[in-house]
């Protein structure tokens, strides 16, 4: 015979406090004292008490689950982002859904409806796009969305971003600076508003400062095709002595090929600044120059904003764009006297 469930009550009376003592305990976020949780969970463990979360959500209207959508985890901008994301929620009381998806209307809108059915409390949508369809849908569900690393034309939704625009004309110049004559770019995906601002900021101040590039070629964000790009731009009769590229996971790709194929001498023979500032780019196999984004304020933003929107639905969608320095290393000639 299976033995009884356990139940809030039980705990209650051996705890020798109310129910709703017990409740407050193991609610995320509520009031409750030290001494009382103390008393409250000695007391559940000796019974094997657990509570039922699927019930607490029917009687609250929350699951405090958010989902989480992202295309692909190839760059290592994004594991970093998740972990901090899952351990910024799990501190409000909340936990992350992960779902995958392709960069295509279809394959969002597929997941986007699994997220509604699982009636999570918010969606945060990182480097995918959303449609107008599927905006409405998530309105219509009451289930807020906050656009993460991807911004997004009109006001729907909010976003949080690093400054796309301006960190690719610090890259323009900070190359000019050191002297550089012939300056490429390997964009990331034209689909991606990442890509496109930090292309636009990146060939303004190149032509603020009267320059034009050698060669511009979409790198899709792909390891593979940022390295043809590489090999196209190198086998141009005035092949580049710059190149920036629009993310570190390509930029790694473009380092291999310079140096293996090319057996040119970074930092000397040719310059590569990437984006993102991800953990293997201080690694002294990369010494990636490159432009950080500020992850944990990016994060930061990106739960205030959701938490804000969940308590209150009226709120207003904000665009956040959070500046991020441009980090000096060995990939990279360095001006004279040069601070950002």
């Amino acid at each position: 015979m299976a033995a009884e469930k356990v139940t809030s009550q039980d705990v209650a009376t051996l705890a020798g406090v109310s129910q709703s003592a017990v409740s407050r305990v193991f609610t995320p976020g509520a009031s409750v004292s030290e001494a009382m949780a103390k008393k409250v969970r000695a007391a559940a463990e000796k019974l094997g008490y657990r509570p039922n979360v699927l019930a607490r959500s029917l009687i609250t209207g929350r699951t405090r689950i958010i989902g989480l959508v992202v295309a692909y985890l190839e760059n290592q901008f994004y594991p970093v982002a998740i972990e901090h994301l899952s351990r910024a929620l799990e501190a409000q009381g909340y936990h992350i859904l992960i779902f995958m998806a392709e960069n295509s209307d279809a394959s969002v809108a597929n997941v986007m409806q699994k997220l509604i059915d699982y009636q999570v409390d918010g969606i945060i949508a990182a480097s995918v796009a959303m449609t107008n369809d599927l905006s409405d849908r998530c309105s219509n569900a009451g289930i807020p969305v906050v656009l993460f690393n991807r911004g997004q034309d009109g006001d729907q939704h909010s976003s949080v971003t690093s400054a796309n625009r301006a960190g690719g004309a610090k890259v323009a110049e900070f190359l000019i600076a050191g002297g550089h004559q012939r300056i490429a770019h390997i964009a990331g995906w034209r689909g991606s508003s990442t890509g496109r601002d930090r292309k636009d900021g990146f060939l303004d101040a190149l032509r603020a400062a009267d320059r034009e590039p050698v060669a511009v070629i979409d790198g899709m964000y792909q390891r593979e095709a940022a390295a043809d790009a590489a090999r196209q731009m190198m086998a141009l009769d005035s092949s580049p002595d710059a190149i920036f590229v629009g993310n570190d996971h390509m930029a790694f790709a473009v380092m291999e090929v310079l140096r293996q194929e090319m057996r040119l001498k970074l930092g000397e023979d040719i310059s590569v600044v990437g984006y993102d500032d991800v953990p293997l780019a201080a690694w002294p196999s990369f010494d990636l120059t490159t432009v950080r984004q500020p992850v944990n304020r990016m994060i930061s933003a990106t739960v205030e904003t959701m938490l804000s929107k969940i308590e209150h639905k009226n709120h207003t969608p904000r665009k956040i764009e959070i500046d991020g320095p441009l980090i000096q290393r060995g990939s990279a000639r360095i001006p004279e006297g040069w601070t950002e």
